[in-house]
């Protein structure tokens, strides 16, 4: 199985956003936590790498950590990248086949 998979405008969104950070070499934190309309949600922010513990997956050159929660969770997912007006707006969205349930905004899901 797959653990995860980037397209390519997420790719770009990652490497622009670590370059920005001064963080060229870093990868990108997925976490669920809990919380949302639905109980659990995506967190993601900039890291070094890997910490103990921690799945590295590499994908289109761009390198995404997981803990072992997390990847219970969305193993088998895609992140995306979204440009757009409106409600749906711009920022990453997950492709879960893990969530049975999603909210309206797809910022919250259940498994």
């Amino acid at each position: 199985m797959v653990l995860l998979t980037v397209t390519d405008s997420a790719a770009a969104k990652i490497q622009n956003v670590l370059q920005g950070l001064g963080k060229p070499q870093g990868a990108l934190r997925v976490s669920v936590v809990g919380g949302g309309c639905s109980g659990l949600s995506y967190k993601m922010n900039a890291a070094d790498g890997p910490a103990k513990g921690d799945t590295l997956v590499e994908d289109k050159g761009v390198r995404v950590v997981l803990d072992a929660k997390t990847l219970l969770y969305i193993a088998g997912s895609q992140i995306d990248y979204k440009e757009g007006l409106g409600l749906d707006g711009q920022g990453f969205r997950v492709s879960n086949p893990n969530a049975k349930t999603t909210c309206g905004c797809g910022e919250s899901f259940s498994v």
